[in-house]
């Protein structure tokens, strides 16, 4: 039975709350494709009322403890992307970050990372995530970039497949190292999906972030009106889209570097963890990997020299360095157990950090590439 809580004096929006924990355990990954009334699902998930849902997560946002609240897209599936290591001068690693993250529509996470000691890529110190939409050459984007911030060189990795985890920041508070599923990680492959203009006008009009105005029930009404199409066909081309895959979940995302105003923290660190594993193993180990819950993403992506050959790469987060390193130290004894060798392994610390969406659409691209004037060469196969 739904318990309605909607008359309450005031609205806590701190993560700890109870009501606000029971919701963000849910709403943070837990609604997977496209659902036509989402906050409803949420409501419905937790056993509390569409009305409460809505009011907190408007609150939290509002609040800016929830950073955003929007639907994911399985982006990799729409626009070719990938992780970018660059290697920036001291001097100019600030001014660098500061142009990914203003400048550049098409990078995501921007993070300046660091080791614990001088290892193996360790001069790579920026890191992003990129994606470039389709018919346009990467090469060619991270050139550009290389040469506004003053790139010594960069190291593009991108993922050949994808072992599915969630967010789940609330979900992992207090979990013990080890804590893993007994089915192995979801393997999802990368192979670009074509759109049609429709699609991708309804597509566009999907991902964009909620405002707290458009926290209401029906929240797809006002982005039908945007696509320019009746509410029914917008929820039937999302859900031909979702069973395609090419949709990921609705999704509230936490604040997870800034204190809120109560001064709580979300998480405190963010670990990339490298391992190089046998050649031809990726995707067993990748597998292996993806069965513990502390993990929010897992990938083969190839690190090349310049990261000592490591070929599968994952992300931890939490609130003390010393329980993230004994998840890692966990996941190292699973591999082992399960009879795959490291023969290297690595841990890159994220420190300062922005996250965004990173613009696919290939009309974006176009106007973006015209604007800076980069079109002649951007495209595949050309420059």
């Amino acid at each position: 039975m739904a318990v309605n809580l909607s008359d309450s004096p005031s609205i806590s929006t701190e993560v700890s709350d109870p009501v606000n924990a029971r919701i963000l355990a849910v709403s943070e990954d837990r609604i997977a494709g496209f659902v036509a009334e989402p906050f409803a699902a949420i409501a419905e998930a937790t056993e509390l009322s569409e009305n409460v849902i809505i009011e907190r997560l408007s609150a939290m946002l509002a609040a800016g403890v929830i950073r955003r609240i929007r639907q994911t897209l399985m982006a990799t599936n729409l626009a070719p992307g990938a992780l970018v290591a660059w290697r920036v001068a001291a001097d100019d690693l600030d001014s660098a970050f500061n142009y990914m993250v203003k400048e550049d529509p098409f990078s995501g996470h921007v993070v300046i990372r660091s080791t614990d000691t001088e290892t193996p890529g360790s001069v790579y110190r920026l890191w992003t995530t990129l994606k470039v939409p389709q018919g346009f050459s990467m090469e060619r984007h991270c050139e550009y970039l290389a040469g506004k911030v003053g790139a010594e060189s960069f190291r593009i990795m991108p993922a050949k497949r994808l072992f599915a985890l969630g967010v789940g920041h609330v979900r992992r508070r207090g979990m013990e190292p080890g804590s893993r599923s007994d089915e192995p990680g979801r393997v999802l492959d990368t192979n670009i999906v074509e759109l049609s203009p429709l699609e991708w006008r309804v597509l566009t009009a999907l991902k964009r972030e909620f405002t707290v105005d458009e926290i209401t029930p029906t929240p797809w009404r006002g982005r039908a009106r945007e696509a320019g199409v009746s509410l029914d066909d917008f929820i039937r081309i999302a859900g031909s889209l979702s069973a395609r895959e090419v949709i990921g979940r609705f999704s509230t995302f936490l604040e997870h570097v800034k204190p809120s105003a109560g001064g709580e923290r979300v998480t405190r660190y963010n670990a990339l963890f490298h391992w190089r594993v046998p050649a031809g193993r990726e995707i067993e180990a990748g597998m292996e990997i993806g069965r513990h819950h502390i993990l929010t993403h897992a990938y083969w992506r190839e690190g090349g020299p310049e990261f000592a050959n490591v070929n599968v790469m994952a992300v931890a987060h939490g609130t003390d360095k010393q329980l993230v390193l004994e998840h890692k130290v966990a996941i190292d004894r699973h591999l082992e157990e399960a009879g795959i060798p490291i023969s290297y392994t690595n841990v890159f610390w994220g420190g300062r950090s922005e996250i965004k969406p990173s613009e696919i659409s290939p009309v974006e691209y176009q106007a973006w590439a015209e604007r800076v004037g980069l079109l002649a060469g951007a495209r595949m196969g050309e420059g």
